[in-house]
């Protein structure tokens, strides 16, 4: 029986289940004066393959495009090689380097490159994820006054998904503006204001003088596909909220060890850390876990073994419960479970609370 059915805990995480950045190459020595952190020279090199591939392969769209040799069928192409080897790591570089900035303060203009010059090739305009994540959400910790908050409702129920993406994707943006006039948040409004504007304005005359089908290829369909892959992410980290607790960390969010995910996007499966320790290098989170272990269990909290946020949506979607329950981790310190036991406790965490408040 695999270890995540018994009774007993599952085997420890791997320790740095994301590999490190070699730092002791003269490659990553060159960098070191400039960034805040050595092992943070993954991100340099994530960011420099994806201007010197994205970039070249957006042009070459723009190129087709202007030239009238442009066909719809290559649209897809260009999809598939943003999302297959960049989309979901640029999302979470760039939530490492929302949190940690790379560049050290006297080269702190450097931080502009990669929410500016490469995430808007893969949809991520410039500004509204920091003003979003680090300037709300975790200010309001998916309580009811974040407004990506998952606990109004039923984490089960494709309806309820799509009425929390269709919110988001349409008046997301006005929502966030007036939480921070109500914030008295001015300096983030302004960023979210120069960011949408700048992305919108250099698309909208890149669509009207060069072309349209390039811009839709190359900026405005990514938009789309990124707010989507975040939206069914937040859902998966706070799918099970304790009805009598929701204010507790460990019982609104989860974790999920031992994928694929973890090593391509910096243990971004460390949810729970990462609320209760927001600036924790991505590299330790593994070892945290492994030696609170018991903390977790006694808190009761929620860890899945093998499947990432994606999955866990996925399974919810498609009312795969069981699924969860079989990877449910029975932690030191928890209440000893049965399959029936986990699925109970799975159906209580996804209860819907009665109101959505966002002030």
């Amino acid at each position: 029986m695999p270890a995540s059915q018994s009774s007993t805990p599952s085997s420890a995480a791997p320790f740095h289940e994301a590999p490190l950045g070699v730092t002791t190459s003269a490659w990553a020595r060159l960098w070191t004066p400039f960034l805040n952190d050595a092992r943070d020279i993954v991100f340099v090199n994530l960011a420099l393959t994806m201007t010197l591939t994205v970039w070249p392969a957006a042009a070459l769209v723009f190129y087709l495009g202007r030239s009238g040799q442009f066909q719809w069928w290559m649209a897809p192409l260009y999809w598939v090689f943003i999302g297959y080897f960049f989309m979901d790591r640029f999302i979470l570089m760039l939530h490492c380097v929302s949190h940690r900035p790379l560049f050290s303060r006297k080269y702190r203009f450097l931080n502009n490159y990669i929410p500016w010059l490469v995430g808007p090739f893969v949809g991520e305009t410039p500004e509204a994820y920091f003003v979003h994540h680090i300037g709300m959400h975790h200010k309001e910790a998916n309580l009811l006054g974040d407004l990506s908050t998952t606990m109004t409702f039923r984490r089960d129920k494709l309806t309820h998904w799509l009425r929390y993406w269709g919110r988001f994707m349409t008046i997301g943006l006005v929502d966030l503006a007036r939480y921070h006039v109500r914030k008295n948040n001015p300096k983030l409004l302004r960023r979210l204001i120069a960011g949408e504007g700048g992305f919108w304005l250099v698309t909208g005359l890149l669509a009207w003088f060069v072309s349209l089908p390039a811009t839709w290829v190359v900026f405005w369909i990514p938009v789309l596909m990124i707010r989507t892959l975040m939206m069914a992410g937040n859902w998966g980290q706070h799918a099970f909220v304790d009805p009598e607790a929701p204010d507790n960390d460990f019982k609104s969010a989860i974790t999920c060890i031992n994928t694929r995910y973890n090593r391509r996007c910096f243990n971004d499966g460390y949810h729970i850390i990462h609320h209760l320790k927001p600036s924790l290098h991505y590299s330790q989170m593994a070892d945290e876990f492994d030696k609170n272990r018991e903390l977790y269990g006694k808190q009761d909290a929620i860890v899945f073994d093998g499947f990432d946020f994606f999955e866990v949506w996925f399974l919810l979607m498609t009312g795969q419960k069981k699924s969860l329950a079989r990877a449910f981790v029975r932690l030191p310190g928890a209440p000893d479970r049965s399959e029936q036991d986990v699925l109970d406790l799975i159906e209580r965490r996804m209860a819907r609370f009665p109101t959505r408040a966002v002030g």
